[in-house]
């Protein structure tokens, strides 16, 4: 496992994307409950404010750093990260190697039509993909138990979760010792991806830090709160971090 590190008050693990897969590997052949979450700017900015959510993220056994900017704010910390470990990049691997290693998959999340998609693109993608189940990401409270029950008789080795942050971390934080899972993943949009609803911005945007901003032309209206008002946050927290006194190690 890696050095785990602190960044404005969220843990995350130094680990590259081969790091990572290995880490789950061991996960997975344990047969214990082990939640991933991946760390971001929006991630950063709600768990400064959410108690909850943040001993969430800091319990996870496996934190990885989703985003340029999180990444050059541990260079600029003097806490230097080896690489981004994007979730949508982590997904695809991780279909890849479940379906070499027999693992089995429960989708949950999106619209019934995405993630339906989602399992038809794998299954014919990989031949020896194996789906333990799948269902949508809309429910009533009262429903949420049976949602549970679906998941942990499933007996699935890895479950995917595309619902919205941070309502996703608060149900594998709250669900996934009851659901039995070895490796719980919140993944966001990326089955809007995977399903060609979403277009991912091109590597180079990818690389500069600014995938961000090609997602915010995709949906301008949606997105501006969240990136010119709410993120903005973020640069308060690094000064404070920066500016922060310095522990001295005895």
């Amino acid at each position: 496992m890696s050095q785990r590190i602190e960044l404005m008050g969220c843990y995350v693990d130094n680990l590259s994307m081969e790091d990572t897969l290995q880490t789950i590997e061991g996960f997975i052949k344990s047969g214990k409950p082990h939640q991933h979450v991946v760390v971001n700017v929006d991630k950063l900015v709600k768990a400064s404010r959410d108690e909850e959510l943040r001993k969430i993220i800091n319990e996870c056994a496996l934190i990885n750093v989703d985003g340029m900017p999180v990444v050059w704010a541990s260079r600029l910390l003097g806490k230097p990260l080896k690489e981004r470990v994007a979730g949508v990049d982590l997904f695809e691997s991780l279909m890849a190697r479940s379906a070499e290693k027999g693992w089995r998959v429960f989708l949950l999340g999106a619209r019934e039509e995405v993630v339906s998609g989602v399992k038809d693109i794998y299954e014919k993608r990989f031949p020896g993909f194996k789906l333990a189940g799948y269902r949508n990401g809309y429910w009533k409270p009262e429903e949420e138990g049976a949602v549970v029950q679906q998941i942990r008789e499933a007996e699935a080795d890895l479950l995917f979760v595309a619902i919205s942050s941070p309502k996703k971390e608060h149900f594998l934080g709250q669900y996934q010792a009851e659901m039995k899972i070895p490796f719980a993943m919140g993944v966001g949009g990326t089955f809007d991806v995977a399903v060609g609803r979403v277009k991912r911005a091109p590597v180079w945007m990818q690389k500069s830090g600014l995938e961000w901003f090609y997602r915010f032309l995709q949906e301008p209206t949606r997105m501006f709160k969240r990136y010119f008002i709410d993120d903005m946050a973020f640069f308060g927290l690094l000064i404070s971090e920066f500016f922060a006194p310095k522990r001295v190690s005895k």
